[in-house]
């Protein structure tokens, strides 16, 4: 289902958040959304740099014991001093602030947005094409603590977000959703734990509070996505 967020008030009076919006997912979980971070202009400018001048990878990972190239680009960011960072069996390099300086000034932005966030460390992705995706998966890693804040900005093609409710530990389901069609799945517009909407160019989207512990989320394969999107998502390591 369409995510249905309920808007909130420009607390400066400045205008530049008046259309954020917030989800209550329930049980302490909740999604912020901001349809426009930045200008589209800024936001072009952005990707442009972000597309050439990012040591982009695309690295083998390991998933359910077997390796496989990971489908889409990756380059990671982090403050000097942090943990490093390993998923699925494979540890980026950590890249400084200073080497990508524009990154710099899309993290003010952010934290403009968000009055008292603090973000230390990025995971850039670059998605080439509708075939590049991530599977439904949690950021739960230990790293970021128990109830982390990710805060997500999206540049040039719009991709579809999907999020579901992971499945209580009594329950056994007889078939995972990842097995039904799409077109099945994205019918289920009368469920409350699915939900599915579209991030925008210049877009900013927040998980926060045990959205992580609660809810999985991922970016489907999409035939029609020919276009590339890239997303910067920004955490902070303890």
């Amino acid at each position: 289902m369409s995510l249905r967020f309920k808007a909130i008030s420009d607390p400066d009076g400045s205008g530049s958040n008046s259309k954020e919006q917030k989800m209550d997912l329930g049980n302490g979980s909740e999604v912020v959304y901001v349809p426009r971070l930045l200008t589209s202009d800024e936001s072009w400018k952005f990707f442009d740099y972000l597309n050439k001048e990012i040591p982009w990878i695309r690295p083998t990972i390991r998933v359910f014991g077997r390796s496989h190239v990971q489908p889409r680009d990756t380059c990671y960011v982090a403050s000097k001093g942090l943990p490093e960072l390993i998923y699925s069996g494979y540890q980026p390099h950590a890249y400084s602030w200073d080497d990508f300086p524009p990154l710099k000034d899309i993290l003010e932005a952010v934290h403009k947005a968000l009055p008292g966030s603090t973000f230390n460390s990025l995971l850039l992705n670059r998605y080439k094409g509708g075939n590049d995706n991530v599977g439904w998966h949690a950021d739960d890693e230990k790293l970021y603590g128990s109830t982390p804040e990710i805060a997500s900005v999206s540049f040039g093609c719009e991709r579809e977000f999907l999020m579901k409710k992971k499945p209580s530990k009594s329950s056994q389901e007889r078939r995972s959703d990842d097995d039904e069609p799409v077109s099945k799945r994205l019918k289920k517009s009368s469920n409350p734990d699915h939900h599915s909407f579209t991030l925008k160019h210049g877009s900013l989207l927040v998980m926060r509070g045990y959205t992580q512990r609660d809810w999985l989320h991922s970016v489907p394969k999409r035939a029609k996505a020919e276009a590339t999107r890239i997303n910067l998502t920004f955490r902070y390591v303890p």
